[in-house]
C-alpha cells in the first residue's frame, strides 16, 4: 500500500499551501528540530484587514534563533495575544463564519505560551480539526531521524514507511532524486496555485494565513483549498 509521506517546519497559522500538502499525504512530520528561518514563518503570518494586509507576529529569543532547534525557541512575555485578538477582531468581525473561529482562538490565546513550536502545533490541531484533516502528526525532534537536507528527508520517509515524499517547491533545488527512488520513495514537488475565494476588505490578495479562508468560507474552506 502507497504510504504518502510529508513535513515542514512549524508555521504560525499556515498558509493555504502548507494545508494542502498535509490533506494531500497520509502521515505529516512537523520539522521541528532544525533552526528556525530569520524572517520566516514559524513565528508569524498575514491578515487582511480593512487598511490592508497586517502581520501578527510572536516574539522571540533573539538569542535562541542561532543556539537552538525549532523545538526549543522561547517566546517573549509580553501583550502581543490580546494584539493578535484584537486586529484578528477587527479585521473579520463581519465574516460569515467569524464567531465559532474566533471564540476557539480566543481560548489557545488564553493560555500561557512558553515555546513557539508548542504554540504553532496547538494551532494547526485546531485549523485541522476545523477543516476536517485527520491523519497522524509527529515532531522531527521525537524521532532521531539523521543526516542533512536531501539525506535528512530521506532518513525520515525510510524510517517512516514512506513510498512517496511530497516535497514544497523548492525541494527540487537539494532533493537527490535518485538516491530516493534507489530507496522506493517517489519524490513529489508541490506546485499549488492559489484559489481566488471570497474575501472581505476589496480586491482579492492570495498567501495569507489560512485564517482568511476560514473565517470567509467556513465548511467549505478544505475543499477550496485543496482545488490549488
Amino acid at each position: 500500500m502507497s504510504r504518502v509521506l510529508s513535513a515542514h517546519q512549524p508555521v504560525f497559522l499556515p498558509y493555504l499551501g502548507n494545508i494542502a500538502k498535509i490533506a494531500a499525504a497520509d502521515k505529516f512530520v512537523i520539522f521541528d528540530g532544525v533552526p528556525m528561518e530569520r524572517h520566516g514563518f514559524s513565528n508569524r503570518n498575514r491578515i487582511k484587514t480593512a487598511t490592508g494586509v497586517q502581520w501578527l507576529t510572536v516574539p522571540c529569543r533573539l538569542d535562541d534563533h542561532l543556539s537552538k532547534p525549532l523545538s526549543e525557541i522561547r517566546i517573549v512575555p509580553g501583550n502581543w495575544r490580546r494584539k493578535h485578538l484584537r486586529a484578528i477582531e477587527l479585521a473579520y468581525q463581519k465574516a460569515p463564519y467569524f464567531e465559532a473561529i474566533f471564540d476557539a482562538l480566543r481560548a489557545i490565546y488564553s493560555k500561557d505560551w512558553h515555546y513557539l513550536a508548542a504554540l504553532d502545533r496547538t494551532l494547526l490541531d485546531f485549523v485541522l480539526g476545523y477543516l476536517g484533516v485527520d491523519i497522524p502528526i509527529t515532531c522531527a525532534s521525537e524521532q532521531g531521524f539523521e543526516g542533512t537536507k536531501s539525506a535528512l528527508v530521506l532518513d525520515m520517509c525510510v524510517k517512516m514507511g514512506a513510498s512517496t515524499y511530497v516535497f514544497g517547491p523548492l525541494g527540487r533545488d537539494y532533493a537527490d532524486v535518485e538516491a530516493f527512488r534507489k530507496a522506493g520513495v517517489e519524490p513529489l514537488f508541490q506546485e499549488y496555485r492559489h484559489p481566488v475565494y471570497p474575501q472581505l476588505h476589496g480586491a482579492f490578495v492570495p498567501n495569507l494565513s489560512v485564517l482568511d479562508l476560514m473565517m470567509n468560507c467556513g465548511p467549505d474552506s478544505l475543499e477550496i483549498l485543496k482545488n490549488g
